[in-house]
């Protein structure tokens, strides 16, 4: 079958909206259309709501359906399900795996989280001690992981665990998909420094999942995750915005509509990441030209980090170009929302809430090694834990 090309999208995107016409189908009804007519991602492959064409096409199918005012399926609300499980899935799992996961996780009827970070291995993520012990067809897990976004509303979760301690760390960690609903999943929220607990800690207690969701074979985790990684970076730092689209807009807006604040130190600082942001941007867009050719490196790693940093210093601007009134905070309700919302909430919120971003997804320092070496191609930092069993590390 030869994949389809733009035209040919475009006759079976308006076949799509004929048959389903936005206006009087219902949201979920026409997701699910959407997918099984492989419009949903259309690299993915026939039957798994794609169509098999190059990734760069997707923009094509996306302005059709924009234009027609069809429901997207709010992608913040369902990033890490779209972002993270689903390349992971479809480089992983098996055929069940792929057609029981992938249409409601692209759909929002399940939201997924990643239960990855526990108190003890963060950055050194390979350092985990959850455990997964056999017993027959299942798995029995114990452990604890920690900031762990949207896990109180999350049906699914991407879990690492170890399997074999005896083994050096990185080779001894299995890949699993677990019910949040299961006996024995307890999530607890994590207040943040914006009032509210977007993030969560999971306690996981005698939790049973069968070999039938795991992803990989056994002790061959941290090869599956690395997929995750990637996509995860990429998806955060990576993402397609318009020109003055996110935590640059509302600054420039400000400048723009209320000219008593400003000051020439502002103007030149605004300026220099006005042009850093839109370097930022056009970046990950060259970054997402080159998926088209296979899966995401290292690169995405830079990416997130220009992401953290960026954010960081222009919500800083925009606090002090406030001036009294960036020190005001809207609203310190103890609140669990279902996503961040960086662009509709006030300055403050914005500033606190970026601090987060040189944390999640990768903290910078970590980032910075893997461009470093992946990259730039420079010497590893020297390690004595690498042939050294999990079981006889110091913690």
């Amino acid at each position: 079958m030869t994949a389809p090309d733009a035209g040919e999208l475009r006759r079976l995107t308006r076949e799509l909206l004929a048959a389903h016409p936005p206006a009087t189908t219902g949201r979920t009804d026409f997701l699910k259309a959407r997918f099984d007519a492989g419009l949903a991602w259309v690299h993915y492959p026939v039957g798994l709501g794609g169509l098999d064409a190059p990734r760069s096409l997707q923009p094509v199918v996306d302005a059709e359906l924009a234009a027609a005012n069809a429901p997207d399926n709010d992608p913040r609300r369902i990033g890490i399900g779209l972002g993270m499980a689903a390349p992971t899935i479809l480089g992983f799992g098996t055929d069940e795996q792929k057609q029981r996961f992938l249409k409601p996780l692209w759909a929002g009827e399940e939201v997924w989280c990643q239960l990855f970070s526990e108190p003890g291995a963060g950055s050194d993520l390979a350092a985990l001690g959850t455990r997964a012990v056999r017993d027959g067809e299942s798995w029995v897990v114990d452990g604890q992981k920690v900031w762990t976004s949207s896990a109180h509303v999350a049906r699914w979760a991407i879990l690492i665990a170890r399997t074999d301690p005896d083994v050096p760390k990185h080779r001894g960690i299995s890949y699993f998909i677990c019910d949040m609903t299961d006996p024995g999943v307890e999530v607890r929220p994590l207040r943040q420094i914006t009032g509210e607990a977007e993030f969560n800690e999971v306690f996981l207690t005698g939790v049973r999942i069968p070999d039938s969701r795991r992803l990989g074979p056994v002790g061959e985790g941290w090869k599956v995750a690395q997929t995750t990684l990637m996509n995860e970076r990429v998806s955060i730092g990576g993402s397609r915005i318009p020109r003055e689209g996110g935590m640059i807009g509302p600054v420039a807006r400000t400048w723009r509509e209320r000219p008593g604040l400003r000051t020439h130190d502002l103007h030149q600082r605004l300026l220099t990441l006005w042009v850093e942001a839109e370097v930022a941007r056009l970046t990950g867009e060259r970054l997402r030209q080159q998926l088209v050719a296979g899966q995401p490196g290292p690169e995405g790693s830079g990416m997130k980090l220009a992401f953290a940093r960026l954010n960081q210093e222009i919500s800083g601007l925009e606090v002090e170009l406030l001036g009294d009134e960036g020190l005001l905070y809207g609203d310190w309700t103890m609140r669990r929302p279902e996503l961040v919302d960086f662009t509709g909430r006030d300055a403050g919120y914005r500033y606190l809430r970026s601090k987060g971003n040189s944390i999640e997804g990768g903290t910078s320092e970590v980032l910075l090694n893997i461009v470093a070496e992946r990259v730039l191609g420079l010497p590893a930092e020297p390690r004595n834990d690498k042939d050294v069993a999990w079981k006889d590390l110091s913690r």
